[in-house]
């Protein structure tokens, strides 16, 4: 971008923001709902969504979206995806292949051989973020794709942990993916029972004390896997259990593990049960007195909390906030807990409630999107190539969300006052002009030799500015007038800069 530019298009985005964020919209409403159910449903609109939704109408693009499995996904998106070979492992093969190499009695490894070991693993984590982003950008289901991103954020996991980084992919693809729009207890019993979560939360160092196999770092419990199953995957904080209550589920968790490389017993599972480590003590959970039946005793207990009141409030203030308002309407809530216990969980049927709901279409624009959310909306509605996903990623770690980056269980936050900073606003600004002005590499294919994802963008090699009249026919109808009059006034090639840069498009 000419240097002229630069100061006038910070300058500009930053004089409008403020107000537009506390100014209602009086849009003309088709095409402010269509941009609000884009917003919400889709990660943004793309100008082939925008006319899509003017042509069949909202309710028929939710019922469509309700069913991701109708939806046709486009010959790039599919023929992308083949490319990416480590997705085709499950998590035994995916150890097999790429973990730690075995030690052999009376031969030391050579450094250079775990090093370079350690450097194919890094294939696994890079493919399965070009894997999210490239469905996030080109899928056609976009709710499916929403829904990945909530759900793997509710049952967060750190790459970097221990073999995590092995897991990575085949957890989202294998405990997230398929449960995403489904019931919420086959998406709970899917995410806990995965290596990677027993990892990530260290179920495997926890043993029943006195146990058979209790000896070393693993002689006694670790209450951290059951602390998050009922803080923040089930119940939530206020969810009415005692320490009683999380030291007695560690309990009924002991015994479930991760198998080991050379396994003989279940050799095709990467997560298993193991008696031996079990505590086969009497329990009573949460009120309710359970069997010692090992492996199918924690199994009841994933299903007392699945069907928990205390679940179907959390669940349902997570989704409406998610969906709806930062501080979300306490009946809408509690309209939605009692959808979900109505339906046994079922997803589908609490996001259908919402998305008919009065409080889902007086919520416009009341979001702040997240760098996640940004970025991807970004990429869409510019309709930019994407031959390489790795500034992408770099720029959502720059601005403090790395993809699988994440060390905390609780996840990221989607609250505005998680993510509205001037710094962060700075930063949008600068990646919004090198969006709009092609500079940040997108079109050039990926190599393995491509740096990390977190660190900075190449420099740029061909420009591919965004076409302004394309951002204009979608957003004009509902940009707000010190928007509308900022772009108007601007050089046609600060325009697209300005649009992408603006807080109409922050907003959600």
């Amino acid at each position: 971008m000419p240097a002229q530019y630069s100061g006038i298009l910070a300058a500009a985005c930053l004089l409008i923001f403020v107000p537009v964020l506390q100014v209602a919209h009086a849009d003309p409403v088709s095409d402010r709902q269509i941009i609000h159910v884009l917003n919400r449903l889709a990660f943004g609109p793309t100008l082939e969504d925008f006319r899509l939704v003017r042509s069949i109408g909202v309710e028929r693009y939710i019922a469509e979206q309700l069913n991701p499995e109708s939806i046709p996904e486009p010959f790039e998106l599919r023929w992308r995806m083949a490319a990416l070979d480590t997705l085709r492992f499950n998590a035994v093969q995916l150890r097999q292949f790429y973990g730690p190499l075995p030690a052999i009695r009376g031969f030391k490894l050579f450094p250079e051989l775990v090093k370079g070991q350690r450097e194919r693993a890094r294939a696994i984590v890079q493919q399965a973020a070009e894997a999210r982003i490239l469905r996030a950008v080109l899928s056609r289901r976009q709710l499916q794709e929403v829904m990945v991103d909530f759900w793997f954020n509710h049952f967060n996991i750190y790459a970097d942990k221990d073999l995590d980084h092995l897991w990575i992919g085949d957890y989202e693809q294998r405990a997230i993916r398929p449960f995403a729009l489904g019931r919420f207890r086959d998406l709970l019993f899917a995410a806990t029972k995965h290596p990677a979560m027993l990892v990530y939360l260290d179920n495997t160092l926890s043993t029943a004390p006195g146990s058979p196999a209790s000896r070393g770092s693993r002689s006694g419990l670790n209450e951290n896997f059951a602390r998050e199953v009922m803080e923040l995957h089930t119940l939530g904080v206020d969810g009415g259990y005692t320490q009683e209550d999380v030291i007695t589920l560690a309990r009924i968790l002991t015994g479930w593990r991760i198998n080991g490389p050379d396994a003989r017993e279940f050799p095709d599972h990467a997560a298993v049960f193991e008696g031996a480590r079990h505590d086969f003590s009497p329990k009573v959970f949460l009120g309710h007195a359970l069997r010692s039946r090992g492996k199918a005793e924690g199994e009841e207990a994933l299903d007392i909390l699945a069907k928990s009141p205390a679940t179907a409030r959390h669940i349902a203030f997570e989704l409406a906030q998610y969906f709806v308002a930062d501080e979300p309407p306490k009946l809408l809530v509690e309209r939605l807990a009692e959808r979900f216990l109505a339906t046994d969980g079922n997803i589908r049927e609490v996001l259908r409630s919402i998305f008919a709901s009065r409080e889902f279409w007086e919520s416009h624009n009341q979001k702040y999107k997240t760098p996640y959310q940004f970025v991807i909306s970004a990429v869409r509605a510019a309709g930019a190539p994407l031959g390489n996903t790795r500034p992408l990623l770099a720029t959502m770690s720059q601005l403090g969300m790395p993809l699988f980056g994440c060390l905390t269980p609780d996840g990221y936050k989607n609250t505005e006052s998680a993510w509205l900073s001037p710094d962060a606003t700075a930063r949008r600004i600068n990646f919004a002009a090198a969006l709009a002005q092609g500079n940040l590499s997108l079109s050039d294919p990926a190599t393995s030799a491509a740096p990390d994802p977190h660190s900075a963008p190449p420099l740029p090699h061909a420009a591919n500015p965004a076409d302004a009249a394309r951002l204009e026919e979608i957003f004009d109808s509902t940009m707000s007038t010190a928007t509308r009059k900022a772009v108007a006034g601007a050089p046609q090639g600060l325009r697209a800069a300005l649009i992408l840069g603006s807080p109409d498009f922050t907003a959600r």
